[in-house]
């Protein structure tokens, strides 16, 4: 279990995406919106719930075999880019308050996506030792 992530700035922001993202969902569900607005919402909490628990469980290491901080990059710019989409339909059509109140939490989420990429792509070292104790070259 590694405690420190949780108060880290890449766990903090996954904590808050996944927050905020369970606010988004609940708007859209209490508001009757499009189900697809929900089922984003809803994607986007169980995902970053899971890239949370493989962080906390530091089963990242123990799973070698793909490069997780860069899967996770992959998802925040995804998650970013459709995001941008459905919250800005969901603004502009505004069917009703929940629904212009969700598409105004999935803009945040989306701002928090973006911040988690750019937190992890700092993370990711690209043609470097992945370990800090790894001597250069």
């Amino acid at each position: 279990l590694d405690s420190g992530f949780a108060s880290s700035a890449r766990g903090a922001v996954k904590i808050a995406r996944t927050v905020v993202a369970f606010v988004t969902f609940l708007c859209f569900v209490a508001s009757r919106a499009h189900e697809a607005y929900s089922a984003l919402a809803a994607l986007e909490v169980a995902v970053t719930a899971l890239f949370f628990v493989l962080y906390l469980l530091q089963l990242d290491k123990k799973l070698g075999w793909l490069c997780w901080p860069l899967a996770d990059l992959f998802n925040s710019v995804i998650a970013a880019l459709f995001l941008l989409v459905v919250c800005l339909f969901a603004v502009t059509i505004k069917t009703n308050k929940g629904t212009l109140t969700g598409g105004v939490f999935g803009l945040v989420l989306l701002v928090l996506c973006v911040l988690d990429a750019v937190i992890l792509f700092q993370k990711i070292s690209f043609g470097e030792p992945r370990g800090s104790n790894t001597p250069a070259k």
